[in-house]
């Protein structure tokens, strides 16, 4: 007979057993509602919600790796696939996601009352883009600073006050490829260009381009470091559960470039405010003298100034960048552009802000290559619902992120002729590309399109005319090839030889 001793073993093991099933059954649980909220068209986030078309992607993350490369193509591919081009839905781990890539639903998205807010990241919200105008929620504080920008910075009086910054740059660039003439980097003078560009405007303070200035160098690597960390897809803004790990460094990253950015942009409003002689009304002497329900506090005006340098350096780059590369590939469009320029200015007066008005083949050339290379493929940032809503007959709850694919929309073969070739003579007739033809909107339409544009435009288009009528522009080895940051540029950087077309410049610099 087995003694009492001899079988009290069995209770410990039997304790053990029946927690592993316990266990076991509640994962068993956990993995069968996984597999189910997967199996849902869009993937897990688009559970108990209407039927749209899309990739379930996989269980947990969804289609996160949408996200990853060239997110544009990718989205693009599978909007083909699932036959959802008008309006597609995935999930970005519990971020229920649409996207549309057909002009009329974007319309609907961008102008409509409903997506009027945008999805804060986890980086945005720590380097206070939420309290500036690109993130900022939509209602009264927004409308403020977008009132302040406009009529301040965007509005026409001051963009014709400030032409004379913009040509002393340009000349300053002529007199540099002067100077170098062969194996120009040209990314890294025109990001510096752009740079001194905005200094000039929103802190009032001019550099010369190849100034070795400490502020300058300073304020140039925390740009760089932003656009960094704002361009990468941070992973636990849509899987909450990975959020204490950090598993990018993104929060890591951006807490150690807040205080750095916060000290540089507050030392400049200080040096403002101790100013006493009469000063030039650059926007940071705009933002201290508003006044009552205008007024900013301190950490407010950082933020602003911080994301008026910080976007107005990038896209201006990146584009003239993409315009340049194109310019030396089809020399047929250069020598057109540079007739024309010889015919309207004349080769001996330097050209004007008010002579691109009478030009016909530079601003199609500057739309066809936006066009094919627009800097926000998926307009940079996304929007988000602040209500339930219908798309394209579809019902959308609210807190969902809408996309508009806009370089699958503007290499659409029935929207436009032969959509993958380079041919600018498309636009020799009028089309505006500042939002009101969804076929071509690169930067955005309705209430959050980019307020800047037109100084945009005005700045590229001006610096490539005067860098024409006075170069002939050449390189070697081409390279299209794209890479998504927070914008998408060209993956390695353009190198150019350029030949003087006159035998002076001495009417230039």
């Amino acid at each position: 007979m087995t003694s009492d001793t001899e079988t009290l073993w069995l209770f410990p093991l039997l304790s053990k057993c029946t927690s592993l099933a316990f266990f076991s059954f509640f994962f068993l649980l956990f993995l069968l509602k996984s597999i189910f909220l997967w199996s849902h068209p869009g993937g897990p986030a688009w559970a108990n919600h209407n039927v749209i078309p899309g990739p379930r992607g996989l269980p947990f993350i969804g289609s996160m790796l949408l996200m990853t490369g060239l997110a544009h193509r990718k989205i693009a591919a599978s909007a083909q696939a699932y036959g959802a081009k008008r309006l597609m839905a995935f999930s970005l781990g519990q971020t229920r996601v649409i996207v549309t890539c057909h002009p009329d639903v974007a319309k609907e998205i961008l102008n409509g009352s409903t997506f009027v807010d945008r999805p804060v990241k986890e980086s945005a919200r720590i380097l206070m883009f939420d309290r500036a105008i690109g993130f900022a929620p939509y209602g009264a504080y927004w409308r403020t600073l977008r009132r302040i920008a406009a009529m301040h910075l965007f509005c026409p009086k001051q963009m014709k006050a400030s032409e004379r910054q913009r040509k002393v740059i340009s000349d300053e660039m002529v007199e540099i490829m002067h100077r170098k003439r062969e194996s120009i980097c040209v990314r890294d003078l025109i990001r510096r260009a752009s740079l001194c560009n905005m200094i000039w405007s929103v802190f009032g303070r001019k550099y010369r381009l190849d100034s070795n200035d400490v502020q300058l160098l300073e304020l140039r690597k925390l740009v760089d470091e932003g656009y960094e960390v704002l361009g990468t897809c941070n992973w636990t803004d849509h899987l909450p559960w990975l959020a204490e790990f950090d598993p990018q460094g993104i929060r890591f990253r951006c807490s150690n470039l807040l205080p750095k950015v916060k000290r540089f942009v507050n030392r400049i409003i200080q040096e403002h405010r101790a100013q006493t002689s009469e000063v030039s009304a650059d926007f940071t002497h705009v933002l201290l003298s508003l006044q009552g329900s205008d007024r900013l506090s301190d950490s407010d005006m950082i933020a602003v100034l911080w994301e008026m340098i910080f976007r107005g350096t990038d896209t201006v780059a990146v584009m003239m960048e993409w315009i340049l590369a194109r310019l030396v590939l089809h020399p047929d469009v250069q020598s057109r552009i540079q007739e024309e320029l010889d015919r309207v200015v004349g080769r001996y007066r330097p050209i004007r802000e008010s002579d691109i008005a009478n030009l016909v083949h530079l601003p199609a050339l500057v739309k066809e290559v936006l066009r094919l290379h627009p800097p926000g493929p998926l307009l940079s940032w996304a929007r988000m619902a602040i209500s339930d809503t219908t798309v394209d007959g579809h019902h959308v709850a609210a807190g969902t992120t809408a996309m508009v694919n806009m370089w699958a929309i503007s290499r659409d073969p029935h929207l436009w002729k032969e959509p993958s070739e380079f041919r600018s003579e498309r636009f020799a007739k009028d089309f505006s590309v500042m939002g009101s033809d969804l076929r071509l909107a690169p930067f955005g339409s309705g209430r959050r399109s980019c307020p800047g544009k037109n100084l945009g435009l005005t700045t590229v288009s001006f610096w490539v005319a005067s860098l024409l009528q006075e170069f002939e522009l050449d390189g070697n080895n081409v390279d299209l090839t794209e890479v998504l940051k927070l914008s998408c540029e060209m993956a390695n950087p353009l190198i150019l030889n350029v030949r003087p077309r006159r035998t002076s410049t001495t009417s230039f610099l």
